[in-house]
């Protein structure tokens, strides 16, 4: 989405308290405006939507091929990502 594309008004109703941490945003210069704000927190849930349902995809044609994901498999290969998996830990100051 280019800065250049025309936006669409929209009026929604959101948590008090995503209004302050959005307003907070732009008060510390991280957002330009309330609705680039928004507009970015709406592009990235685009973006988890895309990927989840890549996801979902690659799931089910590894199940149709090689059958259904068991609790057992999912079990193991949980213990095999946490042996193999780095630990990084904060040096202390």
């Amino acid at each position: 989405m280019t800065k250049r594309e025309h936006k669409e008004r929209m009026t929604v109703t959101v948590d008090p308290a995503l209004v302050r941490a959005g307003n907070q945003a732009v008060k510390a210069g991280l957002s330009a405006s309330l609705s680039a704000w928004v507009n970015a927190a709406l592009v990235e849930q685009v973006a988890r939507d895309v990927q989840r349902k890549a996801l979902e995809h690659a799931i089910e044609a590894y199940e149709a091929e090689f059958g259904v994901i068991t609790p057992e498999e999912m079990r193991t290969q949980l213990a095999a990502d946490r042996r193999n998996a780095r630990r990084v830990r904060r040096r202390s100051a």
